[in-house]
């Protein structure tokens, strides 16, 4: 059965999120997947900006492989695939997030720049009762993937129009460096892969959103 479809503004969104927050309510984690493009991690944080200081963000890309592992792996080209990433890692930090009593949890985060990995960049102390996660692969049936979703109260699937969801990534890949040619190189044979795999399990998720306005 395929899940619901809302069409919301982002005031509309935080205000959905929000209601996550109730007083005495456990921490709550919530997941944003979607296809490479879709504005998962804009729209996560800006959630996180307006519900802040009580949300924190962790996204999945602070899992990815390091480049030098990628590299020895043979995985490199691949770059954003799902096993180019530690989504066991991933899913036992979900696992620890559930849990306020154990103290301030650390997680990694992800640098654009260096296109790296950087451990520890963000903090999520116990008074945090809102933990937003994005990813590609929250609602994939292998790895450690499944796991990983069993930690989430709910699963957001971001959509967008393909042709503008590959425009964008295509100017992503442009203001990070590669050339145009490239950039559209990747987008059609690293990411439409990895989107292929995204959407066939868009009907896992709990709610379907499309931003407007």
């Amino acid at each position: 059965m395929a899940p619901p479809t809302l069409r919301a503004t982002l005031p509309e969104l935080v205000d959905r999120a929000g209601s996550l927050l109730e007083d005495g309510a456990p921490r709550r984690l919530l997941g944003l997947a979607g296809p490479p493009g879709a504005g998962k991690s804009t729209l996560a944080a800006a959630l996180v900006a307006a519900l802040a200081p009580r949300a924190a963000l962790v996204p999945i890309d602070g899992f990815h492989l390091s480049n030098a592992v990628l590299h020895t792996l043979g995985r490199r080209g691949r770059k954003g695939a799902p096993d180019t990433f530690d989504d066991t890692g991933y899913a036992h930090l979900l696992g620890r997030l559930r849990d306020t009593e154990g103290g301030t949890v650390y997680a990694p985060d992800f640098d654009r720049e260096l296109d790296e990995p950087v451990a520890a960049a963000v903090a999520v102390p116990p008074p945090t009762r809102l933990v937003l996660t994005e990813g590609n692969y929250l609602l994939l049936d292998d790895g450690a993937w499944p796991a990983a979703r069993s930690c989430l109260d709910a699963v957001w699937y971001v959509d967008l129009p393909d042709e503008e969801r590959r425009r964008r990534l295509r100017a992503r890949h442009e203001r990070h460096g590669m050339d145009p040619a490239a950039a559209a190189a990747w987008t059609e044979g690293t990411d439409e892969p990895n989107a292929a795999l995204v959407r066939a399990v868009r009907d896992r998720a709990d709610l379907v959103v499309v931003l407007v306005g």
